[in-house]
């Protein structure tokens, strides 16, 4: 099939290659400009750069236009598979070619539609995270479903140790459904719209260390903040103070959220939870830091003693 191929940073690289690697003629590459969002600066690699050497066009715009879809027109794509597309795409150009847009979204839909669906569901505690390739419709990420494959969340995993695995689901599942779609195939799975869930772009009000949250959800908030992601944080003495890995404590503690309180292990616990004075919740181990000048400590060195209180404003 002629292929025109919608994508950005490191998802939409990993599908173009699966596209250079199997039966189908990639056309045309339509891609973002550069960005210096924090996130997407991260796992940038270029899908420009990539259809530049081996010689497809490459189009670059934040969102369609009219022009684009006259060029679209021009170069008749039987199919257009997208990856990581981040703007509205109009019923004008996923409705253009005759199999439609076959999109590749990093979860397994209905949940988790829209931005950092991996993070969000490491954060949330769920068992597994997965790919989903389904056809574009009016609703975003809400068509029909071609495949969907998934990988375990096991009890120390990081959203960088997901992605790994997830990316690797990229080229066979983009390879796969497209299989499916050439076969003749048209008819494929509705997604149940009662179990959907839609997720907005992450920013840095959404790594600030809410203390009232349970310590089991902090210590998922910290793994899913793991490098390259910005850290979460927290103030100390009105300092930033990022938290680079926490476990949940062993004992209980009761008392009042952010209190410094306990050298345990190799961490030193940090009450947390709303009902907290009850004494029935976990604390959160802070195990290590980094300070506001980037020195990256463990936690036991920098706490030289306890008392006082972490909070979420200097």
């Amino acid at each position: 099939m002629r292929v025109v191929m919608f994508g950005y940073q490191t998802w939409g690289h990993r599908t173009l290659q699966a596209l250079l690697d199997s039966e189908h003629d990639v056309v045309t590459v339509v891609t973002h400009p550069k960005s210096e969002h924090a996130y997407e600066k991260i796992w940038s690699d270029s899908v420009a750069d990539l259809a530049e050497k081996h010689g497809i066009p490459v189009i670059i715009r934040n969102r369609p236009d009219d022009e684009l879809v006259e060029r679209l027109k021009e170069v008749a794509p039987d199919i257009i598979v997208a990856n990581n597309w981040r703007t509205w795409m109009p019923p004008e150009i996923y409705n253009l070619p005759v199999h439609g847009t076959l999109n590749i979204h990093d979860s397994l839909l209905p949940a988790y539609a829209g931005f950092s669906p991996l993070i969000w569901a490491l954060i949330n505690g769920e068992p597994e995270v997965g790919v989903t390739a389904h056809l574009m419709d009016e609703e975003l990420d809400a068509g029909d479903i071609v495949i969907q494959r998934s990988v375990a969340v096991g009890p120390t995993d990081t959203t960088t140790d997901l992605f790994h695995r997830t990316v690797d689901l990229i080229a066979p599942v983009t390879t796969e459904a497209l299989g499916l779609i050439a076969s003749g195939q048209t008819e494929f799975t509705r997604q149940d719209r009662s179990k959907a869930s839609f997720f907005h772009k992450r920013a840095e009000e959404d790594i600030r260390i809410d203390w009232t949250w349970p310590a089991e959800d902090l210590e998922r908030l910290i793994r899913a903040q793991s490098a390259p992601y910005p850290s979460a944080f927290t103030f100390h003495k009105g300092q930033r103070l990022e938290v680079v890995s926490a476990v949940v404590s062993e004992g209980r503690y009761g008392g009042t959220p952010g209190r410094i309180f306990y050298r345990e292990g190799d961490g030193v616990v940090i009450v947390a939870g709303a009902d907290a004075r009850t004494g029935r919740n976990h604390g959160l181990a802070i195990t290590r830091v980094r300070t506001g000048d980037g020195r990256e400590l463990p936690a036991t060195e920098y706490f030289t003693s306890m008392g006082g209180y972490l909070t979420g404003r200097p």
